[in-house]
């Protein structure tokens, strides 16, 4: 097996944003923090975990292989890579399955395909081309993620999120035509467009919770410094994490749980809000919990959490604050905003300048790697591993990847998977 090289990279411009720049009704890292903590709640340093001891080592002949679970590597001596899969996409920006049994994983292009990957092999005939429709112009525009409805081996429902030519951000739904390989373009419809002031900030990450909801990360509407102050108000739905019953109503309803389903003083599509460019959030397929990251503006890259079963309506303190620091001003009120639970900086060489936020391992094939969250920077290449250890967590920088990370992906089984966006390519995370 051929694994890519692990040498850091030079900084570049992101298409998720370089800092430079229920029932319904229808409608190394900057600092270790404590699980849940928040700006009211400072979280208490700690010490380095300690190793995992390795398993004894047995004589011959060897006994049976055990039916419990290995016990996860520690942090520190995790060594993670990549190995390529396949090569010749243009400007992938995510991949993913489609929960239906058929193995199959599914590539976004920024220009507007949707390409099928089957045992290990591309489609030449995209399951969707909707070129015609998106805007692509900008960086961060253009086609950025696809989502299975979570019984689409029943109804061939998935959802669509792409920058349109209006710059407007865009959620469809379509369905699978009779060809499972080809989806029926006409069957579209617009679930919502948000107006986008500029082109760039449009987060663009489409995922269904354990709750059966399609949540949606939006960007704050681009530029620089959240000019229009979009992260922190509630009457719209740019920079936020939105969440809705696709099922529940025309086009879709409310969840009487979301935190303003309401409407009053407040969109009830909202589930959370303060952030700035959600490139990439995802739930751990075993507990449910929530994993955000955050691209930060001039300073640092940010990871968010929240468990499963808690209440929306956090807030996650775009631009009043830039990961746990105060932005533009010294001495901000911070009272009520959620701190991450991991952040590095730009300044320094194991950072980097925008983060692309991963999943938590729940695979097969690397039981050392199980309950671990990876995430990774587009810039710097460098990618870091987060899990809760105790009462705080811990990152820690494990490799980096000579690669332009532009997404993971999940397959059926819980392997993850990286695009590279310059790259073209699409790779298997393997543990060394």
């Amino acid at each position: 097996m051929r694994l890519r090289s692990i040498a850091p990279l030079i900084g570049a411009a992101l298409l998720a944003a370089c800092a430079s720049a229920g029932t319904t009704q229808p409608a190394a890292p900057l600092a270790t923090l404590a699980p849940g903590a928040s700006a009211g709640q400072p979280a208490a340093p700690t010490a380095a975990p300690a190793d995992t001891p390795a398993p004894a080592p047995t004589s011959a002949p060897a006994p049976a292989p055990s039916s419990a679970p290995a016990e996860p590597a520690a942090l520190d001596a995790l060594s993670l890579g990549i190995a390529p899969l396949l090569e010749g996409f243009s400007r992938p920006t995510h991949v993913t399955g489609a929960g239906d049994g058929s193995g199959r994983l599914f590539v976004t292009e920024q220009a507007g395909r949707v390409l099928i990957v089957r045992d290990g092999e591309r489609l030449e005939r995209p399951f969707l081309d909707i070129i015609p429709l998106v805007g692509a112009n900008g960086n961060e525009q253009g086609l950025l993620s696809v989502a299975f409805h979570p019984s689409y081996a029943e109804n061939g429902i998935f959802f669509v999120y792409y920058t349109a030519r209006d710059g407007a951000n865009t959620v469809a739904r379509y369905r699978v035509s009779a060809d499972p390989d080809v989806a029926d373009a006409a069957s579209a419809a617009v679930l919502m467009a948000i107006d986008d002031p500029a082109p760039n900030h449009n987060g663009g990450l489409l995922k269904f919770g354990p709750d059966g909801m399609l949540y949606i990360g939006t960007g704050d509407g681009g530029a620089a410094g959240d000019p229009w102050g979009n992260g922190q108000s509630l009457d719209t739905l740019l920079g936020k994490i939105l969440r809705v019953d696709v099922d529940g109503g025309d086009p879709y309803a409310i969840p009487a749980d979301n935190p303003f389903a309401d409407g009053q003083g407040a969109r009830p599509e909202i589930w959370a809000y303060g952030l700035r460019n959600p490139w990439r959030f995802s739930f751990d397929r075993a507990t449910g919990d929530l994993f955000i990251a955050d691209v930060g503006q001039n300073e640092f890259e940010e990871v968010h959490f929240q468990p499963a079963g808690t209440p929306g309506g956090r807030n996650y303190g775009w631009d009043t604050m830039e990961a746990n620091a105060c932005f533009e001003r010294s001495g901000c009120d911070q009272a009520g905003l959620e701190l991450p639970v991991a952040a590095y900086t730009h300044s320094s060489r194991e950072g980097g300048c925008s983060i692309t936020g991963g999943y938590v391992y729940r695979g097969a094939q690397f039981p050392q790697l199980v309950g671990t969250y990876l995430y990774a920077d587009f810039c710097s290449g460098n990618l870091w591993a987060l899990r809760p250890e105790g009462d705080a967590w811990q990152s820690r920088l494990v490799t980096a990847v000579d690669i332009r990370t532009s997404s993971f992906g999940e397959d059926e089984a819980g392997e993850l998977y990286l695009t590279d966006r310059d790259g073209g390519g699409l790779y298997r995370l393997v543990v060394e």
